[in-house]
């Protein structure tokens, strides 16, 4: 008898393949109200590929900002001051060809676009209330004035510069989030490990099925355009 296929058994949900959320610091945030906060120290996250600021405020309360390149233990944080690095501003008031990061989809929802190391967005008009941003991807995307954004580069921008010396060490380092390495084809397989293993060399059964397939034998990729995992970065 077969093995389960890996996609199989990490759909069941066993302690092998969860992410390990109980190592990972918190929620990254922004102070409701405009204000002044010291940086208390700055560590790193498991579960990021950007170091976390610990942000401490005037009236005790402590918020996980993503440190931007360049800022330091002790620096103050304002919210709503000078477009310096680190500060938090609303994208109505920071000048037109600012980097910026952690950007609000609304105004109060948090930084929730470019967080990752090395990404940043740049502010590039203003009409009205409306901001126009523009990505590293090349597109642009307008968004309310109030939402806010923290100003500067998240830090660790060359961490995809260095390449793997061992692959011992990529597996740490994907093992570490629960992600699965290395990531082997189904035809390399075994028989009783994958549907598609084995030596003969048939080709693999097709995954795509008719739309117009019976019941029964409508399973698998459906009217499928692309099979098979996205490679790149």
């Amino acid at each position: 008898m077969g093995k389960r296929i890996i996609p199989r058994a990490r759909g069941k949900g066993g302690p092998r393949y969860v992410s390990p959320s109980h190592r990972f610091l918190g929620s990254v945030g922004y102070y409701s109200a405009p204000g002044k906060g010291n940086v208390v120290d700055i560590v790193h996250d498991p579960g990021r590929s950007a170091p976390v600021a610990i942000i401490k405020f005037e009236d005790g309360k402590e918020i996980l900002h993503v440190a931007p390149e360049g800022i330091s233990q002790g620096q103050w944080i304002t919210y709503e001051g000078e477009p310096i690095t680190g500060n938090v501003l609303s994208l109505s008031k920071i000048p037109e060809g600012t980097k910026i990061f952690g950007v609000e989809t609304s105004p109060g929802s948090g930084p929730k676009i470019c967080r990752s190391s090395g990404v940043f967005a740049t502010v590039v008009s203003r009409i009205g209330e409306k901001v126009t941003v523009l990505f590293s991807s090349g597109k642009s995307k307008i968004f309310d004035g109030r939402c806010r954004a923290t100003i500067g580069i998240p830090a660790a921008g060359g961490r995809v510069d260095k390449p793997w010396v061992k692959g011992s060490k990529h597996g740490f380092q994907m093992w570490s989030r629960g992600k699965i390495f290395p990531r082997s084809k189904g035809v390399a397989m075994t028989p009783a490990d994958h549907p598609y293993g084995g030596r003969s060399k048939r080709p693999r059964p097709s995954r795509s099925v008719s739309r117009d397939a019976p019941p029964g034998a409508k399973v698998g990729s459906i009217s499928s355009r692309r099979t098979g995992k996205r490679k790149g970065r």
